[in-house]
């Protein structure tokens, strides 16, 4: 069969790609066009758009870019109707995908959503929306199936494929660890203090300036910035330069992370593999003015962080946008370094959310047999 695959960010291309694997193993004869990045093109789809050319964050930036997006739309239309999958799989990426959802359905073609898009967080009536357009909604986080159930509307929880992308990670590295720690990191890993800034330029700018500024306090630990990649090395170095005890890393996020004390993490998917990963971490965000107020205004939840979403609780500590200072980094920072009953708590914590995620199973490969399973029966 043909599947056309959208995802519009890093973490959408991580799980496309272990999507795509998963399809492979079911469907021999699959064929697989998608928007995307590096990883799902190297799990065997032909990428036509780049995940980095689609990126705009915040309502100021996506006014400012709604000729291209636009234009991205009606490109990828014509291709999808060039191509004729037997389905269209959206990930996540809503102001986008939702667009191409109800497109797809007037043209007849099948639309299943993978990832769902965070409705719950602000404008819930884009469910309605949804019950028209997509044709099969599987989502990833367990409160998620209730929600959509007041909605009258039927999803299948499949589990959070971090969980799996997770334990795989450290099989694989867990007898080479000590080669990657010498070789990779500073110190061989030792003391090492995670920054996860975000992917894109405009977020980067606005929280990594103020992360950097705690390294100073902290002269025996190294702090480690886990660049995006696909900005260019001068984008950083000057961030970094005048940072003594400060260096960086590429596609070696993961490897930081089983190596990290702790982690100041912008708000996202990387908040929940940091805690999957057990390391201790402060949720670092903070948009234009602007952006903000209408965030305030439009979403309607208690907290921003995946972790303490989920857990329905502050597990971990959140400094959103004014709240966002070297103060109360170093302070928040200080506690999750040395204060041992905070550190028990996290790990039971983490303990607790990786129960609740893992009760699906093998999500990608639980997505991938949904997914089969449908159209072969439509």
């Amino acid at each position: 069969m043909q599947y056309y695959i959208i995802a519009g960010e890093a973490s959408g291309d991580l799980h496309g790609s272990n999507l795509i694997k998963e399809l492979k193993v079911l469907d021999n004869a699959a064929s697989i066009r998608c928007w995307g990045g590096d990883k799902m093109e190297e799990a065997g789809a032909t990428l036509v758009k780049h995940y980095k050319d689609l990126a705009f964050m915040g309502f100021i930036e996506v006014i400012k870019n709604l000729r291209t997006i636009f234009k991205n739309l009606d490109y990828c239309k014509k291709d999808i109707l060039a191509f004729n999958p037997a389905a269209l799989i959206l990930i996540d990426y809503p102001g986008f995908n939702l667009r191409i959802a109800e497109w797809a359905k007037q043209q007849g073609i099948k639309v299943i959503y993978y990832i769902s898009p965070q409705v719950w967080a602000w404008k819930e009536s884009r469910v309605k929306g949804i019950k028209k357009s997509v044709d099969k909604m599987l989502v990833i986080l367990p409160f998620e199936k209730e929600f959509y159930k007041k909605w009258q509307y039927q999803v299948e929880y499949v589990g959070h494929p971090l969980v799996q992308v997770i334990e795989e990670f450290n099989k694989q590295h867990l007898s080479s660890a000590d080669v990657y720690k010498a070789a990779s990191f500073p110190n061989g890993g030792i003391n090492l203090v995670a920054l996860l800034p975000g992917s894109r330029k405009q977020e980067i700018l606005k929280k990594l300036p103020i992360m950097l500024q705690v390294a100073k306090d902290f002269p025996t630990y190294h702090f480690v910035v886990a660049k995006a990649p696909g900005l260019e090395e001068n984008f950083y170095n000057e961030l970094l330069a005048p940072h003594k005890n400060v260096s960086s890393v590429v596609n070696k996020t993961y490897e930081l992370l089983s190596l990290s004390k702790a982690a100041l993490v912008t708000s996202g998917t990387a908040t929940l593999e940091t805690a999957l990963f057990n390391v201790p971490e402060v949720v670092c965000y903070k948009g234009s003015p602007v952006s903000f107020q209408i965030a305030k205004w439009l979403i309607k939840i208690k907290y921003i962080c995946l972790v303490n979403l989920i857990m329905e609780k502050e597990v971990v500590k959140e400094l959103i946008q004014d709240d966002l200072t070297v103060s109360n980094i170093r302070r928040e920072l200080h506690t999750i370094l040395f204060d041992e009953n905070k550190q028990q708590q996290l790990t039971k914590d983490y303990a607790d959310l990786k129960t609740l995620l893992s009760k699906g199973g093998n999500a990608s490969a639980n997505a991938a047999k949904s997914i089969y399973s449908f159209l072969l029966n439509a």
